[in-house]
């Protein structure tokens, strides 16, 4: 099965996407990449040789828009690597036009920093009787390590009862301070408060303030610290048996430091204020002056080291697994001009792009990538540049 698609976002990750989708043109027959500023879709392209690509302007806030060019592409999916507050008019869109959809993070209100799968959930049953597909949080984290998650329970174990996903970037790309991705997206998601799941309730923490030093493959020990991420959310969901389910992330002291001073100067607020007669929102002025996470590419240096630690039970005995990608910023750069994070994000969801198209993740409804067989995935995204690694029963140091 091949087909017509349209991406949607031309930041880091769009560009990791349009090079992949492009680089895969067998799978993907005719191809499509907008954005709300077309001439960054148009210097994308220019840089793509493997296959055309067609570019367009679109608000991705405005459903007329996008409705008008869904109309014009007619693309059968579309790839959502826009922002998070998008998702819900992509998808409605999606629905006036019977289009397919896949995005890499969930819908978050602009208002308020929070992650919930409630909003997108509740498009299930208008997707199911549109005869429709919806692919939710195809990227790394939350995806690949949703599909790791069910990749360890379809092999492995009898029942999961411990989590914990790690997500480890120890790159440098000699900066003061910035951001991996989008930078307003990425300060609302580490400055939020902290949560975990153990024994049938939400637990939160303080910001950051619960951390430990783990060891990632290849790169060594890191501080590690307890954030919420989406996944959670679905895992829990359709993997009732687990006690407990974390996730953790690495920073380095200087990115702290700096985050600190970014919030109690209030330049980490997403309330508007008005300053000489215009309302601006300072986290978004913020991202204005930070450096693009799109450009950080070509200096930097390291790997990301991003996996689940699993404790379960087989025939009754007690077994744990470490399911694990290290990613290598400067491959990433050489193969798609991004760095490793935008890779990390990108690849997934063109893999998840081309199971759908393959037959491979089909149904009628709202699904998380944890609802799938992981086996053709993982295969499919191994060649195309993220291989994972496994470890049997060693300590978890969790």
């Amino acid at each position: 099965m091949k087909g017509r698609v349209l991406i949607i976002g031309a930041g880091g990750v769009g560009t990791v996407v349009a090079k992949k989708v492009a680089m895969n043109h067998d799978v993907f027959t005719d191809i499509t990449l907008a954005s709300r500023t077309k001439s960054k879709c148009d210097a994308i392209a220019a840089k793509i040789k493997d296959a055309p690509i067609r570019t367009a302007q679109v608000d991705a806030d405005n459903v007329r828009e996008l409705v008008a060019l869904f109309n014009e592409v007619k693309p059968e999916l579309v790839i959502n690597v826009a922002l998070p507050y998008q998702d819900l008019t992509i998808m409605d869109a999606c629905l006036e036009c019977g289009v397919n959809y896949l995005d890499t993070a969930n819908y978050e209100p602009l208002d308020e920093a929070k992650y919930e799968y409630s909003w997108q959930w509740a498009y299930q049953d208008r997707f199911k009787e549109a005869g429709l597909t919806a692919i939710l949080g195809c990227g790394f984290d939350p995806g690949v390590t949703s599909v790791f998650t069910t990749y360890a329970a379809k092999h492995y174990f009898d029942e999961l009862t411990h989590l914990d996903i790690v997500d480890c970037n120890a790159g440098d790309h000699h900066k003061a301070f910035a951001t991996n991705f989008n930078p307003e997206i990425n300060i609302r998601e580490i400055t939020q408060e902290g949560r975990y799941y153990e024994d049938g309730e939400w637990h939160t923490t303080a910001p950051l303030s619960v951390h430990k030093p783990l060891t990632y493959p290849r790169v060594g020990a890191r501080e590690s610290y307890l954030m919420y991420h989406e996944e959670l959310e679905s895992l829990v969901k359709n993997y009732p048996s687990l006690k407990r389910a974390r996730f953790w992330m690495t920073f380095g002291e200087e990115y702290l430091t700096h985050l600190r001073v970014i919030q109690n100067i209030g330049m980490a607020s997403i309330k508007p204020i008005n300053y000489e007669g215009h309302e601006i929102v300072p986290i978004q002025f913020l991202k204005t002056v930070l450096p693009d996470p799109k450009e950080l590419g070509e200096n930097y240096t390291g790997q990301t080291s991003i996996g689940c630690r699993i404790r379960g039970l087989r025939e009754g005995k007690e077994h744990t697994y470490y399911i694990f990608n290290n990613c290598s910023h400067e491959a990433a750069y050489r193969e798609t001009g991004a760095q490793g994070v935008s890779y990390t994000t990108g690849v997934p969801a063109t893999t998840g792009a081309m199971m759908f198209f393959k037959g491979l993740w089909s149904g009628k409804g709202v699904f998380n990538v944890e609802e799938f067989d992981p086996d053709p995935f993982l295969t499919e995204l191994a060649k195309q540049g993220l291989p994972f690694e496994e470890l049997h029963d060693i300590d978890l140091e969790l």
